[in-house]
């Protein structure tokens, strides 16, 4: 229910976010004294515009992605910090493929929108950030805590195995 809760939520905050920058925005708005810039950029490729020309592919390998968390991860994840980042994970997923799915040009070949625009770094959206949280939960979980989907300690299952 968390997962999912968290996954609704974020998917509407990037959708509602992205309805009212198309709306009102045409030219580049300065915000927090300039340090973050609402700027409109439809972009076809992946992270800081690359691939470009691999529009569908980005758009097969995000449908699965959400098959993967949607039918695996999700269905195994029972502790509390693994389902927060589960449903970042599927809200940041669902967001982007949205718009190559429904956003002009057309169907798989979308543009996704992005608005947020800081100092030194690419364009983004509330759906690349909710990407880049659940992989910092992920890496904080998994790596720093030794916390497995279940809420297990791997650290510990890693030297028992390792005897």
């Amino acid at each position: 229910m968390l997962i999912a809760s968290i996954a609704l939520v974020g998917y509407l905050l990037d959708f509602g976010v992205k309805e009212y920058v198309l709306a009102n925005y045409s030219q580049p708005v300065p915000i927090l004294g300039g340090v973050v810039v609402f700027t409109l950029v439809r972009n076809p490729g992946a992270a800081f515009s690359m691939g470009e020309g691999f529009t569908v592919g980005f758009s097969v390998l995000a449908l699965v992605a959400l098959i993967f968390v949607t039918f695996w991860l999700a269905p195994r994840v029972r502790n509390l910090g693994w389902a927060a980042v589960t449903g970042l994970l599927w809200a940041g997923i669902a967001g982007n493929l949205t718009d190559r799915l429904f956003r002009s040009p057309g169907p798989f070949h979308g543009e996704v929108v992005d608005m947020i625009q800081v100092p030194y770094f690419a364009v983004f959206n509330v759906a690349d950030m909710w990407i880049t949280f659940a992989a910092i939960g992920l890496l904080y979980l998994s790596v720093v805590k030794g916390v497995g989907l279940k809420g297990e300690n791997i650290k510990d299952e890693k030297h028992k195995d390792a005897k």
